[in-house]
């Protein structure tokens, strides 16, 4: 059982709710929110993240990016612990339930909306989950070609905050984008922080992503304007909604931020830059806990 909780991944869901925190928050400042909803998003975001977790773990390790050289977050079917056979079973499992959870979800939140927007997140739901497997998984795995950036911008941030929202309150607020924009450029930083930690082992099995295509020095300012390019959205949000004292208290986290950006500079080791993970994804829920926290009260 270790070994498939450790290739779920805990660290990751954090970050993978984060979207789901943004989008509910935002709905009770509108006065619209279900904890029905909630949970049911909470469920099939929590098990989106997992199918991709086991689905990296699977596509790493068969396409040869994860081998015996890897020593930092070593994965479950590159050590043998679970079979090649065991993770596309409970691959092609999470992608079921997944499915369910979020059919589910849909019903709840847009049983009395049209078709053709029920019709719209059923196809975004299917998206999601073919972008959870096809990252690392596939003959032209779209993350080993440097895209998975642009997909968790997607997915951890617009789709997942604006569609949350929606599906609480039935409307779309553009200026909700800004919001959108800080969580998903802070999920592209934990990303990001991972691709940093493997660049040398990348290059020599062929995984071009966005550190790689522009080398160590270059992928630490890119990690920089992640991290001010995310907190920016947050003030903008804030000052266009000529925000009281109490809507600035995500401001807390900037100190973290800058840590968080100061420690990945000077890491020059996987062992050094590995924690950073977890302390960026955390951060990244504090700071949505934070900024939430401003717009309902």
């Amino acid at each position: 059982m270790k070994h498939w909780i450790s290739a779920a991944r805990p660290r990751t869901l954090p970050l993978a709710l984060s979207s789901i925190l943004m989008g509910s928050f935002l709905a009770v400042g509108s006065q619209a929110f279900s904890w029905t909803i909630f949970w049911l998003a909470v469920l099939t975001t929590t098990f989106l993240q997992i199918l991709s977790n086991f689905a990296n773990d699977y596509g790493d390790t068969v396409s040869g990016v994860d081998t015996v050289e890897r020593t930092v977050a070593t994965r479950a079917v590159q050590t043998g612990a679970i079979t090649r056979e065991q993770m596309t079973k409970a691959i092609i499992l999470m992608s079921i339930v997944s499915f369910i959870t979020g059919s589910w979800l849909i019903y709840e939140g847009l049983k009395d909306t049209s078709i053709k927007t029920i019709l719209t997140f059923f196809g975004i739901g299917i998206l999601a989950i073919i972008a959870a497997i096809t990252y690392t998984v596939g003959k032209r795995p779209y993350g080993y070609m440097g895209f998975g950036d642009i997909s968790v911008l997607i997915f951890f941030g617009w789709v997942g905050v604006l569609g949350t929202y929606y599906l609480h309150t039935h409307e779309f607020n553009w200026l909700n984008l800004l919001p959108a924009t800080s969580c998903g450029l802070f999920a592209v930083g934990v990303l990001n922080i991972n691709n940093i930690r493997d660049i040398d082992s990348d290059i020599k099995t062929g995984k071009n992503s966005i550190p790689v295509r522009l080398g160590k020095d270059k992928a630490v300012i890119y990690h920089w304007f992640l991290l001010i390019g995310g907190f920016a959205s947050a003030v903008i949000y804030s000052l266009m909604n000529h925000s009281e004292l109490l809507n600035w208290i995500f401001l807390i986290t900037l100190p973290l931020l800058i840590k968080i950006g100061i420690g990945v500079s000077k890491g020059q080791t996987p062992a050094q830059i590995d924690p950073f993970l977890k302390v960026m994804a955390l951060t990244t829920l504090l700071f949505v806990i934070t900024f939430g926290i401003g717009q309902v009260f």
